[in-house]
């Protein structure tokens, strides 16, 4: 394939030399016409696989209703999504946006803002050492990865990092300067790490004793990834503030902050965004959460969970499997997991590689036992030709 064909694409990662053309469920094709099954979609963001038939009739019927009206008016996709996210999330109040980063921004400022109206001024937030939030300046210095630890200096100031799964570490961190605690409660791009159901547990009470936000990031695992509609459901706990994206807009750029009433101390002109709570975004979004709450969807996503946790265990062990829903990964005895992924896309599969002793897989909700049996087939034979070599 010509080189030039790339040139004009700034580089900010490295690419495959493979330019997609076509998508539908599980599978993504080439402009060569091979065909790739997608154990990715998009980083958990194709929900319902790509081009489903009910995001492409919302798509068609919002198009030709109305797009963007401006975020200074309401419309009636904006409306009723918000209603639904508050009743499904317990909370009260939806703010509407276009990204995960977007969403955790919103967060961090409505955090601050809830310090200066409600805790004299408190305004540091306390995340977690391997946790991820986004690519923007403040949501990057809040995220706990190492390799952003030099980048981009001089960060936003006031986010104080301790381990996760470290109740006592939290607790010593709280201080008078201290306004909320902002955690994934499954950590994604750092291998799939669950939180513990005593650290998320002990997090709420501290929270709770110390007049301080608990809020979640379910950016990654909002919207039926782990089997309920939310992580907060799977663990029982409420937050104060839940963030979403990924997932919500099926493929589409849509998130949100959700909050409880008490929270919300926001004034005009101190939060907003051109394509916040846009009618087109919003009908997509409606569709996916209409979808997914249907009758034994959610039932489905635990079912096929269980199938392809039985798989990966058998090829991996059952020590290495960890994670809830259809976001799983194994650990591997080598550092080689970049190479597996490698292999993995030369024979038509998708899959990721978080770091070098890991693999990620992050399907559509949707996807079929059939299609997990296809996965586990490519990546076993793999998986024997590595370890054979």
């Amino acid at each position: 394939m010509d080189p030039s064909l790339y040139d004009n694409v700034m580089f900010t990662t490295h690419r495959p030399e493979v330019i997609f053309t076509s998508g539908k469920g599980s599978w993504l094709s080439d402009i060569t016409g091979k065909h790739y099954l997608d154990f990715v979609q998009g980083w958990a963001v194709n929900c319902l696989g790509h081009c489903p038939e009910v995001l492409t009739q919302a798509l068609t019927q919002q198009a030709s209703t109305l797009w963007n009206c401006s975020p200074a008016f309401y419309n009636v996709p904006q409306l009723a999504l918000s209603e639904k996210l508050t009743q499904a999330s317990g909370l009260d109040k939806a703010f509407l946006v276009s990204t995960g980063a977007e969403a955790n921004e919103g967060a961090i400022k409505l955090a601050r803002k809830w310090g200066q109206v409600h805790k004299s001024g408190a305004y540091k937030i306390i995340t977690m050492e391997g946790g991820f939030h986004g690519r923007t300046l403040a949501t990057m210095s809040a995220t706990g990865k190492p390799a952003f630890g030099t980048m981009f200096e001089p960060k936003v100031e006031g986010f104080v990092k301790v381990p996760f799964n470290n109740l006592q570490a939290c607790e010593d961190a709280i201080d008078e300067s201290i306004v909320a605690i902002l955690l994934e409660p499954v950590q994604g791009e750092a291998g799939v790490l669950p939180a513990t159901q005593e650290f998320i547990e002990g997090l709420a009470s501290l929270c709770q004793q110390h007049n301080i936000l608990l809020m979640f990031d379910e950016v990654q695992t909002g919207i039926g990834r782990l089997g309920e509609l939310f992580a907060a459901q799977v663990y029982g706990v409420q937050p104060d503030v839940m963030t979403l994206g990924k997932g919500l807009g099926g493929g589409a750029p849509l998130a949100a902050v959700l909050a409880k009433d008490s929270v919300c101390c926001f004034e005009p002109g101190e939060q907003g965004g051109t394509f916040s709570g846009n009618a087109l975004m919003c009908g997509l979004g409606l569709a996916v959460l209409n979808t997914v709450n249907q009758n034994h969807f959610l039932d489905q996503i635990k079912d096929h969970s269980t199938y392809l946790q039985e798989a990966l265990a058998t090829l991996f062990g059952k020590h290495s499997l960890r994670g809830h829903g259809l976001l799983l990964a194994v650990s591997l005895e080598q550092a080689c997991a970049s190479a597996i992924v490698e292999d993995c896309f030369a024979e038509g599969l998708i899959i990721n590689a978080p770091n070098e002793e890991c693999l990620r897989f992050m399907p559509a909700l949707n996807v079929s036992k059939p299609e997990i049996d296809k996965m586990m087939s490519i990546l076993t034979s793999v998986m024997k030709n590595r370890c054979s070599a």
